[in-house]
């Protein structure tokens, strides 16, 4: 495994990321403080958002960002790596995404999360990881990497082209049983096509499938990754799953070049607010 062999490299940052639904009873603070990747540091989903959004994790300004990087001792040309606890991708690529959306691009995810680091034994550390703050710019973030409510809208009416894809699960996609977050309508954002996150990834290694399987996935999803794509899910988190599958299966060499798959940020935590 990459990670183990440059581990101790000092322009390495491990970031251990994990986030649970609340209805999941886990306390990803205490999972870390028990156990985590060697000198992993905990980097907060709910830190990394704009707190002053009546939504729930919401981009947050370049200037907080910033300050949490400064905390977490992280440099503008460090090499980062993200992972989580979840065996599905469920936050790491969230923070892959916002490191990304933010102008850090050497960014990566560990593939299998820390399930697979555990299972092949490899160090791991109890406590909490501290390192020496640092300066980091503020950043100038790329719009090509989100979309808000007014431009979702334009994508439904037909006036600005773009492919919707929805990465909540399949009852959720189909109305068939409430939101986990309360005062949300059942269904989805008309003419999206439907990506449940969990089903990039590989039920028994908590790996992705191979490029291979994954395009195909995408493709028989009716996507064209040649077009632009904007993903959504519950409240912008495992839509970055989505958008992290294509560029596995474009670094494959399996798909040309196209633009980045674009994330609503909203999700459905703001579109299911009212009937449209």
């Amino acid at each position: 495994m990459w990670l183990s062999i440059h581990l101790d490299e000092p322009d390495l940052v491990v970031l251990d990321t994990s986030w649970y639904l609340p209805a999941a009873g886990r306390d990803p603070d205490e999972e870390y403080r028990r156990a985590h990747i060697k000198g992993a540091v905990r980097f907060d989903l709910d830190a990394a958002s704009d707190a002053q959004s009546p939504l729930p994790h919401m981009v947050p300004t370049a200037e907080r960002f910033a300050g949490l990087c400064e905390r977490l001792g992280i440099r503008r040309d460090d090499r980062i790596v993200c992972y989580d606890g979840s065996g599905v991708n469920l936050s790491a690529a969230r923070a892959w995404w916002l490191f990304r959306y933010f102008g850090h691009e050497r960014v990566a995810v560990l593939d299998g999360g820390f399930g697979a680091w555990a299972r092949e034994t490899r160090p791991v550390q109890i406590g909490v990881v501290r390192r020496y703050p640092t300066g980091y710019h503020i950043p100038a973030p790329n719009p090509a990497l989100i979309r808000d409510l007014a431009g979702i809208e334009r994508i439904v009416a037909g006036t600005e082209s773009a492919q919707l894809v929805d990465c909540r699960s399949g009852e959720r996609f189909r109305g068939e049983v409430d939101e986990p977050r309360a005062g949300l309508a059942r269904g989805h954002i008309p003419g999206s096509a439907n990506i449940p996150f969990t089903t990039l990834t590989d039920p028994e290694t908590g790996r992705f499938h191979t490029p291979a399987q994954l395009a195909t996935m995408i493709a028989e999803s009716g996507l064209d990754i040649t077009r632009p794509i904007v993903a959504s899910c519950g409240s912008g988190v495992t839509a970055c799953t989505l958008a992290l599958a294509v560029e596995v299966v474009r670094a494959a060499g399996l798909g040309p070049v196209g633009p980045p798959v674009a994330i609503y940020d909203g999700s459905w935590s703001e579109w299911g607010q009212t009937a449209r």
